[in-house]
Formats: C-alpha cells, sequence, structure tokens
C-alpha cells in the first residue's frame, strides 16, 4: 500500500497548517531530497573552473560547532542519517513511479550502495532514489543558511535547550562529525547531473559533472575522513553499523566487502598457459615430464584479494506485516536474530496500536533468564529496541516500560514519537506515556492468557479420564502451554512479585499471576484463585506463613492447628515474596493473615470454643504476669494460643509488627545491621493451656514465685519459643549459663565450682612412669 508515502508526499497547501507542522514538512522534504547515496567505482570530477560558489550565512560556523560538538553523543550516528535519508529518497521514488513510471525506466532497482577506500580515506553510501536537481542541491543542502538558523543558534546558545532542535533539518550534516570535506554527486529524472561539494566552512559549490551522467538516477555521498575517524573505513565496522541501526530498512543495503584467501599459482596463472599451444610435440612432451616432476613438489600459493557486493541486511522487518502472514518459524527465527540468543522464545505477542498513538510491536519472552539478572536489577536497561520507520533511534531506552518487565524483549515501530536532531534523546511527551501504558497492557494480556492456559489444562487434567482421542491431542497440547507457564514462573517469578511491589496501578493484574506453594503439594507451585477455590465454606481468609527455605516452614510450630484442622497454608519462602504480600491485604475479598501475627483465628471457633478460651485465660492469668514481670521488656504479654497443639509456647508479632523472618531479612541487608526500634518487634508470647510443662511452671510460679529454678525455667521457655519461632537469639551466653544450671539441676550437682587440678609426679618417679609406658605400648 502506498497510502502512507501519499500522505508523506502528497502536495499540502501550505498556509493551512500550523508553523511547526508546515516546518516539520519542510524539513522531512528536503532531508528525503538529499538522501545520500554513493556510487562503487565512479571517481567524482573535479569542480570545474565555470562552478558557481554561493555563501553560507555567517553564522553557520557556529551552527556546525553545534552539530559536530554538541548534538551527537556517538560519532557513528551519521551513517544511521545518511542511509535512513537515502531511505526517503527511495520511497518518495517508488511513489512517484506510480504516476510517472518513467522514472524507473533507466534504473528499475531501488537500493542503497556503500563502499570505502582505506587508502583514500573516503567512504561511500550511494542510492538510487529520486535524486536533486540543481537547485534542489543549492536549496536543501544548504538549508542551514536559510532564515531561522539565528533563532535557532541563538536559542540553544542562550538556554542550553535541545528539545527546539527536532525543527531544523540538519540530520545530513551529521556527516561532519567525520568528515572534513563532503562531496554529494546526485542526478534527478529532470535535470543534468551536479556536484555539490563543502568543507563545513562558510561556503559550498555547485558544478555540472564534466563526466557527465555516470549515476543514472540518485545521490552518492563521498565522505573524506578525518584522522580519527579511519574506522568508518573499515569493513566489519560499517558492516556492524549497519545491521545496528538500519537492519529493517525496506531497500537492500549493499556493502563492498573483500575477501583474501591463498590460492595455487597455477589457479592464478591459468591466462599465460594458453599461450603454448602452437609449440611442437617434442616441446609438449618436455613440457609434460616437466609438469609431472613440479607435481611432485608442494604448489606454491600466493594471496589473492577478491572484492563482492554483499547484501548486510537480509533480515525482514516482520513486525510490519499481518500476523496472519507470519509463521511460527519466523517470529523464532526474528527473536534469535535481533535478541542474540540461541534458544526459542517462550511465547510472544505481535499486535498493532491504534488511537491517540499508533505503533507496531513484537514483544518476547525469553525461554530463560539471563545469568545475573536480579544481580543490578534497577541500573539494568530494557531489552527492548525503538525503531522509527524501521530505523534504530535506541536501544538504551529504559521509560518505556517499568523495571520489573526488562527481561521484555522486541521491537517498538512508530511514525509518531518526536525526536530531537540526533534522534539519540526521546522528549518527554505523553505520546511516550500512552506507548508505555498499552505496552505493559499488552505483556500482563500475554501473560494473562499463558496463565489461563496453565488453569485450563489442569481443569482438564482432574476430570473424567474417559476421553476420545482428540481431547487427548489437545491435553497434550494444554501440556505444552501449562509447562511454558511454570517454565516461566521460575525463570521471572521475581520480576512479577516486584511489580506487585512497585506497580499499584497493575497491582490486581499482576495478583493473579502470582504462583506460591502450598500446604496442599509443596511441589506444585498455585495461583490465589486456586487457592481460594479450594477453601472451606467456613474459611474466610487466606494464610500464609514466610520463612528462610521450605525445611524450616514445614518445621514451624505455628502450621500445628492449621494441620489439625486441615486448613490449607500459603508457604513463602523467598526473601521477596514477603514484601509482596504485604502490598496485598486482601484478595477476592479474603483477608491475606500470617499465622505468625497476633489474633489468629480460622473461622470455624463455637461458642463453646470461645467460653473454653475464656476459662483458660483466666486459670493462666497469674501465670501471665509472673512471666511478663520475670521477663520484662522482652515481651509485651503474655497470652494463651489458640494455634499450636503440641508445641509449649512461641512468639508471635503484632498485626503490624515484623515477623521473624522479616526482622532476619532486614537484620542482614547491607545497611541493616544495627537492630534500630523499626527492625525489632515487640513479641507476645502464647502459651499452650494443655501442655504438662506450662501447666507444671503454672503450679511452681504459684507456690514460690521468687524459686530460683522457676525463674530458669520461664527464661528456658522464652529462649526455646524464641529459637522455634525463627527469632536470633540476642544473649546467647545468658542462654548458655540457664542450660548448665539446669544440666547442675538434673545431674543432681551441688556445685558447678571446677574440680582441683590433677597431681603431677616429680622427679625420677616421673621418668619411671613414662618408661614404663613405652614399654607398656611396645
Amino acid at each position: 500500500s502506498h497510502r502512507p508515502l501519499a500522505r508523506r508526499f502528497a502536495p499540502r497547501p501550505t498556509p493551512a497548517l500550523p508553523a511547526p507542522a508546515r516546518m516539520r514538512v519542510l524539513r522531512r522534504a528536503a532531508v528525503a531530497a538529499a538522501a545520500a547515496a554513493v556510487v562503487l567505482g565512479a571517481s567524482p570530477a573535479a569542480a570545474s573552473e565555470a562552478a558557481e560558489q554561493y555563501e553560507f550565512q555567517t553564522e553557520v560556523s557556529r551552527l556546525m560547532d553545534i552539530i559536530i560538538n554538541s548534538l551527537y553523543s556517538k560519532k557513528e550516528v551519521f551513517l544511521r542519517e545518511v542511509i535512513s535519508n537515502s531511505a526517503d529518497a527511495l520511497d518518495k521514488a517508488r511513489y512517484l513511479s506510480i504516476e510517472n513510471p518513467a522514472i524507473l525506466e533507466e534504473n528499475p532497482e531501488l537500493e542503497m550502495r556503500i563502499s570505502f577506500d582505506e587508502a583514500e580515506r573516503t567512504l561511500t553510501i550511494r542510492d538510487t532514489g529520486i535524486g536533486m536537481t540543481k537547485q534542489d542541491l543549492v536549496q536543501n543542502l544548504g538549508t542551514v543558511a536559510k532564515s531561522g538558523t539565528t533563532q535557532f543558534v541563538e536559542s540553544v546558545a542562550s538556554s542550553g535547550d535541545l528539545s527546539l532542535i527536532g525543527q531544523f533539518g540538519v540530520g545530513f550534516y551529521s556527516v561532519y562529525l567525520v568528515s572534513d570535506k563532503v562531496q554529494v554527486t546526485s542526478k534527478h529524472h529532470d535535470d543534468d547531473q551536479y556536484i555539490w561539494t563543502s568543507t563545513a566552512d562558510s561556503t559550498f559549490t555547485v558544478s555540472k559533472d564534466e563526466q557527465g551522467n555516470t549515476l543514472g538516477r540518485g545521490t552518492e555521498i563521498k565522505l573524506f575522513l578525518k584522522e580519527d575517524a579511519l574506522e568508518y573505513a573499515n569493513q566489519d565496522r560499517l558492516e556492524g553499523l549497519v545491521k545496528r541501526y538500519s537492519e529493517f530498512i525496506s531497500f537492500p543495503i549493499y556493502l563492498h566487502k573483500s575477501k583474501t584467501e591463498m590460492v595455487d599459482d597455477d589457479e592464478a596463472d591459468d591466462a599465460e598457459a594458453d599461450d603454448d599451444e602452437e609449440e611442437d610435440d617434442d616441446e609438449e612432451e618436455d613440457d609434460e615430464l616437466s609438469t609431472e616432476d613440479a607435481d611432485d613438489e608442494p604448489a606454491k600459493q600466493k594471496e589473492v584479494t577478491s572484492w563482492k557486493w554483499e547484501r548486510v541486511n537480509n533480515q525482514p522487518a516482520i513486525w510490519s506485516r499481518a500476523k496472519e502472514d507470519v509463521s511460527k518459524d519466523e517470529y523464532i527465527e526474528f527473536y534469535k536474530s535481533f535478541s542474540k540468543d540461541f534458544s526459542d522464545p517462550l511465547t510472544w505477542t505481535h499486535f498493532r496500536a491504534e488511537g491517540e498513538v499508533e505503533f507496531k510491536s513484537i514483544l518476547y519472552i525469553p525461554g530463560k533468564a539471563p545469568f545475573g539478572m536480579y544481580e543490578n536489577y534497577y541500573n539494568t536497561k530494557a531489552a527492548l529496541k525503538l525503531y522509527v520507520r524501521k530505523v534504530l533511534i535506541t536501544d538504551e531506552f529504559d521509560e518505556l516500560i517499568p523495571k520489573y518487565l526488562n527481561f521484555i524483549k522486541g521491537v517498538v515501530d512508530s511514525d509518531d514519537l518526536p525526536l530531537n536532531v540526533s534522534r539519540e534523546m526521546l522528549q518527554q511527551h505523553k505520546i511516550l506515556k500512552v506507548m508505555g501504558k498499552k505496552l505493559v497492557r499488552k505483556i500482563l494480556e500475554m501473560l494473562r492468557k499463558l496463565s489461563e492456559a496453565e488453569q485450563a489444562k489442569k481443569k482438564k487434567k482432574s476430570a473424567s479420564e474417559d476421553e476420545d482421542d482428540e481431547d487427548d491431542e489437545d491435553d497434550e497440547d494444554n501440556e505444552v502451554v501449562a509447562a511454558d507457564y511454570r517454565k516461566f514462573w521460575d525463570a521471572f517469578g521475581k520480576n512479577i512479585k516486584l511489580g506487585v511491589i512497585e506497580d499499584s496501578t497493575n497491582r490486581n493484574k499482576l495478583t493473579k499471576l502470582l504462583r506460591f506453594h502450598t500446604t496442599t503439594d509443596i511441589e506444585s507451585v498455585f495461583s490465589l484463585d486456586e487457592y481460594v477455590a479450594r477453601m472451606p465454606e467456613w474459611q474466610k481468609s487466606i494464610y500464609y506463613i514466610a520463612g528462610a527455605d521450605m525445611k524450616e516452614i514445614q518445621d514451624s510450630p505455628f502450621l500445628e492447628r492449621a494441620k489439625a484442622k486441615n486448613v490449607e497454608v500459603v508457604l513463602l519462602d523467598d526473601p521477596l515474596d514477603e514484601y509482596c504480600i504485604q502490598q496485598v491485604p486482601e484478595y477476592e475479598g479474603f483477608k491475606l493473615v500470617s499465622l505468625t501475627k497476633e489474633g489468629l483465628r480460622f473461622g470455624d471457633e463455637s461458642e463453646l470454643d470461645d467460653k473454653r478460651d475464656e476459662l483458660y485465660k483466666e486459670q493462666f492469668k497469674s501465670l501471665a504476669d509472673w512471666m511478663k514481670e520475670e521477663l520484662g521488656d522482652r515481651l509485651e504479654k503474655v497470652v494463651v494460643s489458640n494455634r499450636v497443639t503440641t508445641t509449649p509456647a512461641v512468639l508471635v508479632t503484632g498485626f503490624f509488627g515484623h515477623s521473624a523472618n522479616m526482622e532476619k531479612i532486614m537484620k542482614h541487608q547491607a545497611f541493616g545491621s544495627g537492630r534500630t526500634p523499626m527492625q525489632t518487634s515487640k513479641k507476645i508470647m502464647e502459651v499452650n493451656p494443655r501442655h504438662p510443662i506450662i501447666d507444671r511452671l503454672r503450679e511452681k510460679s504459684a507456690s514460690d514465685p521468687e524459686d530460683a529454678e522457676a525463674i530458669d525455667l520461664a527464661w528456658l521457655l522464652f529462649d526455646t519459643a524464641l529459637l522455634n519461632s525463627g527469632f536470633e537469639m540476642e544473649e546467647p551466653r545468658m542462654f548458655a549459663d540457664r542450660m548448665y544450671r539446669l544440666m547442675k539441676s538434673g545431674l543432681s550437682l551441688d556445685t558447678l565450682d571446677l574440680l582441683p587440678e590433677i597431681d603431677v609426679p616429680e622427679g625420677d618417679e616421673a621418668d619411671d612412669d613414662v618408661e614404663a609406658e613405652e614399654k607398656v605400648e611396645l
């Protein structure tokens, strides 16, 4: 379809356009007409004596200085600018040829060719685009001398604001980043071939090419490279730049490449061998004998260099096609091409966004996480490449999608992006925010579909086993998709958790993507939707517990009552899990409740249970008061527990306090080694009223509150509960002393004072004892 080109090049009444839009139209037309292209092997004609000379405005030297030293942070972008201009010229030639086929009669090929000469220090870019007339060369390549340059220079010099640069067509002049002289040869269908030459000073020359029409049609730009830019006369460097910035240009780009190889001298001198055909038979016999003798010797070789044109942009821009026209293999091949990843992607989404901003995109989820992805999470750039009309603008753009989605790889191509002149920095514009929202929405939709496929597969698996062959085939397909989501979660689950923490706007969507181990099956992972679907009717909350690893969690005393009631519990063994859960106070109307926080209720308590709890509280009130007095500020209070069955006591924290797991995480952070009030929580001891240790301690404390053994037992109970509940011991020496005193009592020792040292025999008696010992050993 040529409709976009028609909109782009169709004449429009200038008065009807706003000033900024008019400037952009004029700039695009000028840059397109000045598109760079170079003819290989054609030596440029020197300017004749009759060449007409034109003068730039006086401020051009200031403008050139800004272009060369300020606008571009990388010199290499000059090639992108020139190729983009050539692509515009080829586009225009193709569009105009629809109405006037004669334009393409002399040369129907629309292409670009790049060559270089290391000896001459030149780089040549040629296209077969529309070309420029003499008047076009004067006006378009002299645009910087037109009115508006003064305002541009003054605005940049006074404010330093580069956002105005996009209003001026100075992209062509980026060639002066690497060259001190530029020669543009151009042939338009309606004019002769002319040469434009300038050294970026205050003048340029335009002359008729004395060699005549050597181009046929199009433009050739020849750059005379600076001393510090000779790397751009290297074929590997040029090929890398073309593939980086212009790999997806619609028109073929050819590079004149050399290949050096070793060949036999005979092969190189085949032409000379034909001169001996008229010699007589005897001489031929002698030659044959000589040849046979020579065959016995190693053949001499010499180095030969050959040159050929090779296309360097073979990869098509498949995002510009309808997704129905792109095969699965093409998607996979394209992913491997631009991402340099050897493994297949997990899944992808291909879409076209319309509305306030229009763009096309293909987004991929890699098959595996890159090594060290989380080591420098906040400084990792998004793996998205941003294109404008298939020309790479940047691959270091991290404002388009949030950090937690930086594992996504893909391309985004739009014609609506506002760019500055260097195309390196995007203006902070509303369009970018709209584009970012659409990209995030598409990524989350892709993940949602992957998650729903897993749920569908699980439902089918739990259905009847009597299925026909067709259903079996469907199951196999679904199994692949379901396995893919588990593979995704294992590789990028941390990113989803970080998204729940950081992205409040999409938190609900991200929460549905979370997966956790539960007490139902610790090997599998389940969504919160699956958890809710398995809840009994009387359960009103989602219960979870966090720990350092799965074994610690499984051995936790906090699970005792939940296991007894057959209540499923979410197991959080990742350091990010508890941070993530704190951002989700409830899900689908069900509160998320920690088993390690105070005020735990399971929802099935009867009136009889409540009355029993009141009786226990009354019975153990004296023990609670005594222990609080003995343990002091180590405890906030002591209460009767309803969460343990076989454990004597546990320590819990307040509803808004840190759990034991969170305390350890914060303490072991780089800047969290100190124990501040924010890092430690007031602890509440919950005692098991049915445990014999607790009952016996109640009796001892009631009979003699000053009993040293009872006090030691109370402290020992606290220390044991501290460790068993996942907290770290603060005073291990005090704990050890209490344990020694308990051992003393258990061993019926009167004292822990040290025994006298053993006596050592003196003099000959000691030597005799040593000799006796040696004899015994022998």
